[in-house]
């Protein structure tokens, strides 16, 4: 069975940090390129950053410079190290291993920036 489940989100002021983690369970982990998606109230989901099995990354051009996606496959875990962050950047974070068996989704993080 599959598992995905994100932590680390939280309320932080802007110009603030945080840094989001992901688990996923079930997959080989190590093979799957994984990524990030972010939902915010009223929008659609929309890709934030991905990271290949061999290490390549890929960002939104809103999020370029300021965030960092990463991966440790020894812990099956994915981070998303969020700096500068913006109101603009509120949102539900998912996360999402994309495997040769298929996409998977958690349940995601609420990410609020607010003064």
């Amino acid at each position: 069975q599959v598992q995905v489940v994100e932590s680390g989100g939280g309320l932080v002021q802007p110009g603030g940090s945080l840094r989001l983690s992901c688990v996923a369970s079930g997959i080989i982990f190590r093979f799957a390129t994984m990524a990030w998606y972010r939902q915010a109230p009223g929008k659609q989901r929309e890709l934030v950053a991905t990271i290949t099995r061999g290490g390549s990354t890929n960002y939104a051009d809103s999020v370029k410079g300021r965030f960092t996606i990463s991966r440790d496959n020894a812990k099956n875990t994915m981070y998303l190290q969020m700096n500068s962050l913006k109101p603009e950047d509120t949102a539900v974070y998912y996360c999402n291993p994309k495997t040769t068996g298929g996409d998977y989704w958690g349940q995601g993080t609420q990410v609020t920036v607010s003064s």
